[in-house]
């Protein structure tokens, strides 16, 4: 057994080491195509972080009406939070909503003119609500907000002019996540074409050896072997200088993609998801050399 192994190690290592030219290209064009991968992955977790930050700013508001007296709208804020969908429930009042608006505006003329044009305090007491972000559970919020009992209470919610953002932002992330699978099979097609025509030159010049090794006997696995192994190669290697290049940009342009996205730390999120990039890495640079250099030997088994 392990004769054989060592057989097939050495076939395998002389092929590759012969045949540098097309070695070398092989691997040039599986480090690339599974860089593109991670690239993927990756955008994929910059869109969602940027999905997830928009959907925090995202709420439903209901606005009450100036006589509903603060312990009823605690009283709709209780009943509120104990929804599933619901996540947190703000309570503002008047008050605090004035002092929000002056804070928020503080030193705009415009502002600041048309609030005393207007005099008092033009705002209503209201309640903000947040769940997970699906355009379902907002929907259910306001639905129960439009209930008979609260009719008197509230003077109005802010869903409907809400409801086209969220239904924005869900839209984005699904495309996005769509976009990310097809471009995903697209480059594991081609990954699996490049390493199957590899492996196919290199089986067709030795077209007379694996007929000769059916003669005398040997096994599928063995005739196999050498041509697998050759493929599993160019995977490792693929993988390895992916693997390098990710931590070294992740790392270099952390503080770069920093300034274009507050919060967010590309080499965190690399070593917090390193054993998927590993994963992702490793079906592109190995486990698609191995299935292609199976395909690409099998039909000449049958010589």
């Amino acid at each position: 057994m392990f004769t054989n192994l060592n057989r097939m190690l050495h076939f395998a290592f002389n092929d590759f080491s012969r045949n540098k030219g097309i070695s070398i290209a092989s691997v040039f064009i599986l480090t690339v195509i599974t860089m593109l991968a991670t690239s993927l992955l990756f955008f994929g977790g910059v869109s969602d972080y940027l999905i997830l930050q928009i959907q925090d700013k995202i709420d439903v508001t209901a606005y009450f009406t100036e006589e509903t007296e603060e312990k009823d709208i605690l009283i709709v804020r209780d009943e509120i939070v104990k929804l599933e969908v619901v996540k947190d429930v703000f309570y503002v009042s008047k008050e605090s909503a004035l002092e929000n608006f002056k804070n928020k505006y503080k030193g705009n003329e415009v502002f600041e003119k048309a609030l005393l044009e207007v005099g008092g305090n033009p705002f209503l007491p209201s309640l903000n609500i947040k769940t997970n972000g699906d355009p379902l559970e907002y929907q259910e919020v306001a639905n129960i907000l439009a209930q008979e009992k609260f009719v008197d209470l509230i003077e109005k919610v802010d869903f409907s002019e809400k409801k086209d953002i969220i239904n924005t932002v869900f839209s984005i992330r699904s495309a996005v996540i769509r976009t990310g699978l097809i471009l995903g099979l697209i480059l594991v097609f081609i990954a699996i074409l490049v390493v199957f025509n590899t492996i196919k030159l290199t089986v067709d010049s030795f077209k007379d050896e694996i007929s000769t090794m059916r003669i005398v006997g040997a096994t599928n696995w063995f005739i196999r072997g050498p041509f697998i192994i050759q493929g599993l190669i160019y995977g490792l290697i693929s993988f390895i200088i992916c693997f390098v290049i990710s931590i070294l940009s992740f790392h270099l342009l952390s503080n770069k993609i920093s300034l274009i996205l507050p919060g967010f730390n590309s080499f965190d999120y690399f070593v917090s998801n390193i054993w998927m990039f590993v994963a992702l890495q490793i079906v592109f640079g190995v486990g698609v050399s191995i299935i292609s250099s199976f395909i690409a030997v099998r039909r000449h088994l049958k010589v």
